[in-house]
């Protein structure tokens, strides 16, 4: 004969949920404010250069290299975008 499962206490689930929704987001912040530092933001500066020169240096045009830069950029950045939505 098969076990009876028992649900869990709702006021622990609660509980649960309660802790959860307050560290969350705090958390959130915390990851986006160490990926977004003055530091990261050179490094990301230095690589979009690189990136849009090495496009010149193979002969990619100006208006090209640049919107491929552009959307180099932004895979950087996407990350803090779909963070901040939560």
């Amino acid at each position: 004969m098969p076990e009876e499962k028992k649900m869990p206490d709702a006021q622990k689930i609660k509980d649960i949920l309660s802790v959860v929704s307050d560290k969350v987001p705090a958390l959130i912040k915390a990851l986006i404010g160490g990926v977004f530092t003055e530091e990261v933001g050179r490094g990301m500066g230095k690589a979009a250069a690189a990136f849009y020169t090495e496009m010149k240096a193979a002969g990619i045009p100006d208006e090209s290299a640049l919107e491929m830069t552009r959307d180099y950029i932004k895979g950087f950045t996407n990350l803090g975008g779909f963070f901040n939505k939560k």
